[in-house]
């Protein structure tokens, strides 16, 4: 197994085709409304051996009613019950949305689920609490947990709770490095925007940011997505094939 595994938020071609070019794929669609289990189970049984998954949490989770995402729900939240969504609040409705998330997770087999927070979830006494206890209480079996911060958290911060609540930071590393994690789990949304094309020397630094032993998931979510994967797939694969090369020659 690829210590490096690349791929898309999303399936960014049609799934076959995209498993037979890629060993993982970020799930995009469990943010805004999560499809129904069979689905989950029936993606899983169609895909390949090896092949991996992984999603991001329902938007219910961790944004707020107020959030322009929640217009993609199929029912709308009633406004007497609006405080009562997102920034992991210690609520039944929040309890619930996770279950269900953690009900799809399991039916898909996702390795790693990404909770991305808006930038409204600012470091308050209060919103650090909810995040503190929610991880602290909710099944972790079998699966890692990403947090995706945005906004104004100091890199202190950031490190401290995933230290304590064992969270995998997720970063776009050409931005900024990750505090922490087992593992290594990269987002690249272009330095620009979603229609940013990487250039070959943020391939480099990419690959420069891939070093060391960690296992590294590197997901590209700009609208180029599928080019970029390959392409820097391909610097990847190139880079293995030399040190092949060199490990024989010094063999001889």
């Amino acid at each position: 197994m690829s210590r490096v595994k690349v791929g898309t938020c999303g399936f960014a071609i049609g799934r076959r085709d995209y498993a037979d070019t890629f060993p993982v794929v970020e799930i995009q669609q469990t943010f805004y409304k999560l499809p129904r289990v069979s689905t989950g189970a029936r993606w899983r049984a169609e895909a390949p051996a090896g092949f991996e998954f992984t999603m991001k949490a329902w938007q219910l989770i961790t944004h707020e009613p107020s959030s322009p995402t929640y217009r993609r729900l199929t029912k709308p939240i009633p406004h007497e019950f609006k405080d009562r969504y997102g920034a992991f609040r210690p609520t039944e409705e929040v309890l619930d949305a996770w279950a269900r998330t953690r009900a799809f997770a399991t039916a898909l087999g996702a390795s790693i689920i990404v909770f991305q927070c808006p930038p409204s979830f600012t470091p308050t006494a209060e919103h650090i609490a909810h995040l503190r206890r929610f991880f602290a209480t909710i099944d972790r079996a079998g699966w890692y947990a990403a947090w995706e911060p945005r906004g104004d958290w100091s890199a202190d911060t950031i490190q401290g709770l995933c230290r304590e609540v064992d969270l995998i930071h997720v970063v776009d590393p050409l931005k900024e490095p990750a505090r922490h994690g087992a593992i290594r789990y990269f987002r690249l949304h272009g330095l620009t925007g979603y229609r940013y094309v990487h250039t070959d020397a943020d391939l480099e630094r990419l690959k420069a940011a891939c070093g060391g032993d960690l296992p590294t998931y590197c997901l590209f979510n700009n609208l180029f997505m599928a080019e970029d994967a390959v392409r820097f797939q391909a610097l990847l694969a190139e880079r293995s094939e030399r040190s092949r090369l060199r490990i024989v020659k010094a063999a001889r």
